[in-house]
């Protein structure tokens, strides 16, 4: 069975508590659930994980990127939250492992601040949902599931 890796980046630990007008009231727990029954539904594993930490967001990529091609994990699913309009070094890490990444965001940063209007992930991930909620994530295994198999 195959395996999807859903990384969650900073300040995302407080969902269901942080700004709950912007976020609502979906905690991190709840959204892990949830992965973890979509991704059963497509006969998947999920691999659920969240660090505030951009470093380790970046040893994450990397071990997805050997596990990609080693034929364990069929993509990543990430939510790197500010680190999306900041990190070259995540964007980086994504090029360079080759990895098939879904970029996901629960609001639709394209309406907020100017800042959220552009992400250095979006030119490496093979597509993007935004401003659906929490069910962004579940759309996001959904296309990661529907992958070609890895030649």
């Amino acid at each position: 069975m195959s395996t999807v890796l859903i990384l969650n980046g900073p300040n995302l630990n407080l969902l269901g508590t942080r700004e709950p007008a912007i976020y609502g009231a979906t905690t991190l727990a709840d959204v892990e659930v949830m992965c973890r029954d979509e991704a059963a539904k497509h006969g998947l594993t999920s691999d659920f994980r969240q660090s505030n930490h951009e470093g380790v967001l970046v040893d994450w990529l990397h071990e997805a990127g050997r596990a990609f091609a080693a034929g364990t994990l069929k993509g990543v699913v990430f939510n790197a939250g500010a680190y999306t309009h900041t990190s070259l070094a995540l964007a980086d890490a994504v090029r360079g492992t080759g990895v098939p990444m879904i970029e996901v965001h629960i609001t639709n940063v394209h309406a907020r601040e100017a800042v959220r209007h552009h992400s250095f992930l979006s030119p490496v991930a093979r597509g993007i949902i935004v401003g659906l909620g929490p069910m962004g994530y579940a759309l996001a295994i959904a296309a990661v599931a529907a992958l070609p198999a890895k030649a």
